[in-house]
């Protein structure tokens, strides 16, 4: 049972490499290279076995696993030395993280804005992901904020030991209610903001999907284990991902003159139309859907902005 599941999982690296979706800059676009990893991370080492088709991988349904990978990707790739916080908060794959990256930065580049860029990272997390990597691949600023002080605690011992202070700072939002509220101010502006929303309503949903997902893989495991972990701050919020996103869209019409744009990923295709909807009533300029793929995974993001071509023509004189 636990080897057929770990048979089917590791087709993953196979999955990455047969798949164009990827960002062309995306420097996992053809899959990993095991060796490579392990002498730059060889704590990643024990947990690398050889399958069926003669390919070194691991097994993805092991969380220590998952989180030895991904540390040996920052450290190969990203020159990230330290990455470390509690395994029970969320353990991004790093290919996808990136591939946001790089989409954000065609969309910023399509609007001419190369140069003093900063961005907001609404919900940053435990490992710092977004930031330490758009910060690497293209030296942007970063604020990032969380709900979470003991995240924020994690987060910032990431940010200390890797040199990154003058590059990423971090703000704790008291009232999980919120979004931009107590953020943004009159003060500041920042060229994007980016977020991975919740997708869940509960942690029950958020089990009975994993569930399902190993069903569909013929596990007979009795204990779910999430094999990228998430608390419930990151994984769920009331009302899932389309109160969240709603309130996402409401609040950035509160700050329009404070971003250029505003983004987020959208897992459910079918809530894109209603937050167009949602938008065009807010008084959004322009709205960009940019689909996304994530190995098997297919995603998008939305991105919007409240300034008209006159007031995105001053933001960059002024930049």
């Amino acid at each position: 049972m636990k080897k057929h599941l770990r048979k089917i999982l590791t087709f993953n690296n196979q999955a990455i490499k047969n798949n164009p979706s990827f960002h062309p800059n995306n420097k996992h676009k053809s899959g990993y290279d095991v060796d490579a990893l392990c002498e730059v991370y060889p704590y990643l080492t024990p947990f690398v076995f050889e399958n069926n088709f003669q390919t070194k991988t691991i097994d993805f349904a092991n969380p220590k696993a998952v989180k030895a990978l991904n540390s040996a990707l920052l450290v190969k790739h990203y020159n990230i030395r330290f990455w470390d916080f509690p395994e029970a908060n969320l353990c991004p794959p790093i290919p996808g993280r990136a591939d946001y990256i790089h989409h954000l930065s065609d969309l910023l580049k399509g609007s001419k804005i190369t140069e003093s860029i900063s961005v907001l990272d609404i919900g940053t997390g435990a490992s710092c992901i977004y930031p330490i990597l758009g910060n690497s691949e293209y030296k942007w600023k970063f604020t990032g904020v969380d709900i979470d002080e003991s995240s924020l605690k994690y987060a910032q011992q990431i940010i200390t030991k890797n040199g990154l202070n003058d590059s990423i700072s971090l703000m704790h939002q008291k009232d999980k209610a919120l979004i931009f509220n107590d953020i943004l101010n009159t003060t500041v502006r920042f060229s994007a903001t980016m977020c991975n929303p919740p997708f869940y309503k509960s942690e029950e949903e958020a089990l009975n999907a994993t569930s399902k997902k190993l069903q569909g893989l013929n596990s007979k495991e009795a204990k779910v284990v999430r094999n990228f972990s998430g608390t419930h701050k990151e994984l769920w919020y009331k009302g899932g991902e389309k109160a969240f996103l709603h309130n996402y869209l409401y609040e950035s019409s509160l700050f329009k003159q404070q971003c250029f744009w505003f983004t987020t990923l959208v897992s459910k295709k079918d809530l894109v139309k209603g937050m167009q909807d949602s938008l065009k009533k807010l008084g959004a300029v322009n709205v960009k859907i940019i689909p996304m793929g994530q190995g098997n995974k297919l995603s998008r993001i939305v991105a919007w902005t409240f300034l008209t071509p006159e007031e995105q023509k001053k933001w960059i004189e002024t930049v």
